[in-house]
């Protein structure tokens, strides 16, 4: 069953067609044993150990539904639906209001295309965009957050690397493209953090290749997945413009897993 904390905001044609293609169901899976994970680097084998409980079916998709703050100028509550699959797209449906204002609008990625709409009361253009810089902002969005989709750490699209004892570099192919997304693992096999070099124009510059990264406040299990729960993320992490180039803080209300 699909998240219900949220009615999703308005999409175009095209995204709505795009969220009902992602909302099909997973085929038949696998269910997880530890014996999976035994070739994986040691932080992505205690990470995948830690976010997966033994027996649970591996599925690939998920919806989410949060709340959070997200940064307009000045930062303002926003409560979102999202369905991802990694494998193939996802379409981020949002509500804030700036100045008690609402403004509502989506992020998507199928098909090797992204793009993004925003609209002030449901129809004054606030920012839309398309191309090949939304596009591949949009898939290196989708590469990091395939920790979201713990069953995608074991597909083919993904190749792992040892960086050190703490991190794993999981080089994620997207739209034939690869990313590489490192993520930080604590002892206990609890995610820290996820960065990646990302396509976008951060700040009043443009496009081009910048760190940009998650911190994990929080997990929580949802059927079997433990997942980030609580988080920040933006650009520049981890470097001293982080304070200016964090954009979003966000907490999951619900999570289903198709």
């Amino acid at each position: 069953m699909a998240p219900t904390a949220y009615a999703t905001p308005h999409l175009t044609g095209p995204a709505a067609q795009d969220r009902t293609r992602l909302d099909a169901l997973s085929g038949p899976v696998r269910l997880f044993t530890p014996a999976m994970a035994a070739h994986l680097p040691a932080p992505a084998r205690r990470w995948l150990l830690h976010a997966v409980r033994p027996g649970t079916p591996l599925l690939t998709s998920v919806h989410l539904a949060m709340h959070g703050r997200i940064r307009l100028g000045a930062w303002w509550d926003f409560r979102a639906t999202q369905l991802l699959k990694p494998s193939t797209g996802f379409v981020w449906a949002a509500t804030a209001h700036p100045f008690g204002l609402p403004v509502s609008g989506f992020d998507r990625y199928q098909d090797g295309r992204g793009e993004m709409r925003w609209r002030l009361l449901g129809g004054v253009p606030v920012m839309s965009g398309g191309g090949p810089d939304i596009t591949f902002s949009a898939a290196g969005r989708m590469a990091a957050e395939f920790v979201m989709v713990p069953a995608f750490a074991l597909s083919p699209q993904v190749a792992w690397e040892a960086i050190d004892d703490a991190r794993a570099l999981a080089r994620v192919t997207v739209g034939g493209r690869v990313y590489a997304v490192t993520l930080t693992v604590a002892a206990d096999g609890a995610l820290e953090s996820v960065t990646l070099p990302r396509w976008g124009a951060p700040g009043k510059g443009g496009f081009g290749e910048h760190v940009f990264g998650m911190r994990v406040r929080r997990e929580a299990t949802f059927g079997g997945f433990t997942i980030p729960a609580e988080a920040a993320a933006g650009w520049w992490y981890g470097m001293d413009r982080w304070k200016d180039g964090e954009f979003i803080r966000f907490a999951l209300d619900e999570v289903a897993y198709r």
